[in-house]
C-alpha cells in the first residue's frame, strides 16, 4: 500500500473551494449542528464529544510528512517502492515520498487523526462546503470511538487487508456524510445519484495537477476506498440494516469489497508465506484490487484487468537481493479459486509481461499447485541471480495471519421507539 493511514477527505468532488476563512467558534457551531445527523446516518452515538481544531496549510504539510514517516518509515517505503517498480507499476525515477506528500497536500481539506483523536479542518475552508467536510471527518471520529482505527490501518505486510479496512471506513464516511447533509433523500437507494457521483469524482480528480500526473496505481489507490468503499457501504446498509461493518463483519480482503457475494460466502483469502529458498528483503501481497490495477496498467484495458483478477484466491510477493548488484529479484505467487482462473491469469500475465521486456532481466511464469490450490508463479530477475538455482517456495494454510484478531461486532443501538432503521 502506497498510502499512509490518513483519514482525509481526499475526493475533489467533495472538496471545498478554499477561499473564505472560518474561526474555531464557527466551525464548532457547524459541527454541533452536524453531529446529530452523523449519528443518525451511522446508527451510533458519540461516547464523548470529538475534538475539533483548525490548521494552516503549513501545519497540514508538516502533519502529512510526519504521518507518512510514522506509517511508512523511509526504509520501509523504499522497499515498497522497489517492489512496485519491479511490478512496473511506478517508474524507476519516481520519488514516491515527495509524490505522496504533494498529492495529499493537493487533496486534503480536512482529516481525522486517530493518534490525537482530533478532527482538523484546513483554514480558509469555504463555508458552503464545510458542512460536508465536517460530516465526513465526524464519521471517522465516531468510528474511532468504536474500533481501533489506528491499529487496523497499521497492519504491516497485510496490504490487501489494510486496503479493505480503509475502503470500509472511507466508504461508510462517504455514504453517511452525504446522508447527513441530505437527510431528506435516501441516497443508498439512488443509483443515478451514485453513477453521477462516481463520474464527478473522476472528472474532478483528473483536473488536479499532481493527481492527474501520478501513475495509475497511485490514482486508483486513492479513489478506491471512496468509490468501491461507498458501493460496499451502500450494499451493506441494505443487507445488514441492524449493524455496522465493523468487528466480525469487517471485510478481510478487497475481493470481498469488490464482490459482495464472496463477502456473504465468507470467502477468506488464502494465506501464503515464503518457506524455502532465499530470504526476501521485503514481502507482502497485492490483493485482487491491485492485481486488477496491475493487469490494467500492463494491458491498457480495464476489462482485461477485471477479467484477469477474477476468482483471485490469494497472493504473496517477495523482493530478493542479487549478490554483488543493486538489482533485485521479484518472485510473486498467486493462488486461484479454480483451475480455469489460474490458466486465464497465467495466459494474460505471460502475454502482457512479454510486451514490457527489461534489459538485463529474464522472467518465467508457470502454473504450479500450492497445496490444494491452483497457483501461478512469476519470477523476474537478472539471469545471474543465484536464486534461479533454488527458487523460493511458499506454504499455505486457511487461517488468518498471526497477530490479526478481529474486533468484536458493534450492533446498531435500538432507538427509543424500538424500531430498527
Amino acid at each position: 500500500m502506497l498510502f499512509p493511514a490518513l483519514f482525509a477527505l481526499a475526493i475533489a468532488a467533495c472538496a471545498p473551494d478554499l477561499q473564505q476563512g472560518q474561526s474555531g467558534s464557527q466551525v464548532d457551531a457547524i459541527a454541533r449542528q452536524v453531529i446529530p445527523r452523523v449519528e443518525r446516518a451511522v446508527g451510533l452515538k458519540f461516547r464523548r464529544p470529538p475534538a475539533i481544531a483548525i490548521r494552516s496549510n503549513k501545519q497540514v504539510h508538516a502533519y502529512l510528512t510526519a504521518k507518512l514517516d510514522q506509517d511508512q518509515p523511509p526504509e520501509m517505503l523504499e522497499q515498497i517502492t522497489v517492489a512496485y517498480r519491479l511490478f512496473g507499476l511506478i517508474p524507476d525515477t519516481l520519488d514516491v515520498r515527495s509524490l505522496l506528500v504533494a498529492l495529499y497536500s493537493e487533496q486534503v481539506v480536512g482529516y481525522f487523526d486517530p493518534d490525537s483523536a482530533t478532527l482538523y479542518v484546513v483554514e480558509r475552508a469555504d463555508p458552503a462546503q464545510l458542512r460536508l467536510v465536517l460530516a465526513h471527518e465526524l464519521v471517522h471520529a465516531l468510528q474511532d470511538q468504536y474500533v481501533p482505527l489506528d491499529s487496523l490501518l497499521s497492519l504491516r505486510k497485510q496490504n490487501d487487508r489494510r486496503n479493505a479496512v480503509q475502503a470500509v471506513m472511507e466508504g461508510q464516511a462517504t455514504l453517511a456524510s452525504i446522508a447527513a447533509i441530505m437527510p431528506e433523500q435516501d441516497v443508498s437507494q439512488m443509483p443515478d445519484f451514485w453513477n453521477q457521483y462516481r463520474e464527478n469524482v473522476r472528472e474532478q480528480q483528473e483536473r488536479m495537477p499532481v493527481f492527474s500526473a501520478a501513475p495509475m496505481i497511485v490514482r486508483e489507490g486513492l479513489i478506491f476506498p471512496y468509490l468501491a468503499g461507498a458501493d460496499f457501504a451502500r450494499w451493506f446498509s441494505v443487507q445488514f440494516r441492524d449493524t455496522v461493518p465493523f468487528g466480525r463483519r469487517l471485510p478481510v480482503s478487497t475481493e470481498q469489497i469488490l464482490h459482495t457475494d464472496r463477502y456473504l460466502a465468507g470467502d477468506r483469502p488464502v494465506d501464503l508465506r515464503f518457506s524455502g529458498g532465499q530470504k526476501p528483503m521485503y514481502d507482502d501481497n497485492l490483493g485482487e484490487f491491485e492485481t486488477r490495477v496491475l493487469l490494467t496498467a500492463l494491458s491498457g484495458s480495464e476489462a482485461v484487468g477485471a477479467a484477469g483478477a477474477l476468482a483471485w484466491g490469494g497472493d504473496h510477493y517477495g523482493v530478493f537481493p542479487v549478490d554483488g548488484s543493486s538489482e533485485r529479484a521479484l518472485v510473486w505467487w498467486t493462488v486461484w479459486d479454480t483451475d480455469k482462473a489460474a490458466r486465464r491469469f497465467a495466459t494474460l500475465l505471460t502475454r502482457e509481461w512479454t510486451k514490457h521486456p527489461r534489459k538485463g532481466r529474464k522472467f518465467t511464469i508457470e502454473q504450479r499447485e500450492v497445496g490444494s490450490h491452483p497457483g501461478v508463479r512469476l519470477v523476474d530477475a537478472p539471469p545471474g541471480w543465484k536464486g534461479w538455482e533454488a527458487l523460493p517456495t511458499v506454504t499455505t494454510d486457511e487461517t488468518l495471519p498471526a497477530g490479526f484478531t478481529p474486533t468484536r461486532s458493534v450492533p446498531r443501538p435500538v432507538p427509543k421507539d424500538g424500531k430498527r432503521r
